[in-house]
């Protein structure tokens, strides 16, 4: 009978042994949940946290008090592909590759150029649209044509693919923060041109009362694309993927005929990998040469 004790203790040791065991597995079961649940190394896991613009329609705006546009309608559905959803965050173009390299936001949309420079910042997925660079200029101007701008006062808004445009060609442009800056640099008088994205250029220049026309268009000389953080290969390898998904099920040409009817794509354009068909879409035309003159429909790219 005095051996009961002794087996009642070791009994119990036992068990203890057991319950630790279990809740060390336990533990580590949870830790491998969680990286598998944030696989793309999300600040929220399951939720995509976009840095977009809101007044650069019809690429990136808001509308009714919801962030749409091509490129971020064409975000949510590449994201659903992947099993997230996605959080847009209105900001500035100027700060926006910083934040996105500082994991503020987990991707930039914002119809976002691929540049040489901007690499050093972010790195890019596969481009998924092309854009067009606009020439406006105030109403009566002699200036038609972009090879035209030499010597002459060229506004830009900073930090954008327009102003590396401009910079590149030695225009020594004056910069601004906004759109807005650029409109009425031209307005009084104080700007000869503005490089504009094609589109803002255009409704800018309907929207001024005769006061400012757009003299001429160009394509831009790179995709646009979505930026992630220098390092963030599982994140952009992931939305390159979704990327073709929407290419190869319709979405992307269904978006490019909502936002651009009858826009022409450039022969020499092909989106995302290359590797997913694309789909025809009524109101999406290809075109052998891209048009340049003030009546072709375009995108804008920043």
């Amino acid at each position: 009978m005095r051996f009961l004790p002794a087996l009642t203790r070791v009994a119990a040791l036992g068990a203890a042994t057991t319950l630790a065991a279990t809740a060390l597995t336990g533990c580590g079961d949870d830790s491998s949940s969680d990286a598998t649940a944030n696989l793309y190394g999300l600040g929220q896991p399951g939720v995509l946290r976009a840095g977009t613009l809101t007044d650069a329609p019809p690429n990136v705006y808001l509308k009714d008090g919801r962030f749409t546009g091509f490129d971020n309608d064409l975000l949510t559905a590449v994201a659903g592909k992947l099993g997230l959803t996605v959080e847009f965050v209105g900001t500035d173009f100027s700060a926006l590759l910083s934040q996105v390299n500082n994991h503020k936001f987990d991707v930039g949309s914002s119809s976002i150029t691929i540049t040489e420079a901007r690499k050093k910042t972010v790195d890019f997925g596969n481009g998924y649209d092309f854009g067009y660079f606009g020439l406006d200029v105030p109403a009566g101007s002699p200036i038609t044509s972009f090879d035209q701008l030499a010597g002459k006062r060229v506004v830009v808004v900073q930090g954008t693919v327009q102003d590396d445009y401009a910079t590149g060609k030695q225009l020594n442009p004056v910069r601004v923060p906004d759109y807005n800056g650029a409109i009425n640099q031209l307005r009084a008088g104080t700007a000869d041109a503005w490089i504009a994205p094609a589109e803002i250029g255009e409704k800018s220049a309907a929207d001024s009362n005769g006061k400012i026309t757009v003299a001429a268009k160009q394509l831009s000389p790179a995709p646009t694309a979505y930026a992630v953080a220098k390092g963030g290969d599982k994140l952009r390898e992931a939305l390159n993927k979704g990327l073709d998904e929407v290419i190869a099920d319709g979405t992307w040409s269904r978006l490019q005929a909502q936002y651009y009817p009858g826009r022409p794509i450039p022969a020499d354009f092909t989106p995302g990998s290359g590797a997913a068909p694309v789909p025809s879409a009524s109101g999406a035309p290809s075109a052998s040469a891209a048009p340049t003159g003030p009546s072709a429909s375009a995108s804008t790219a920043s």
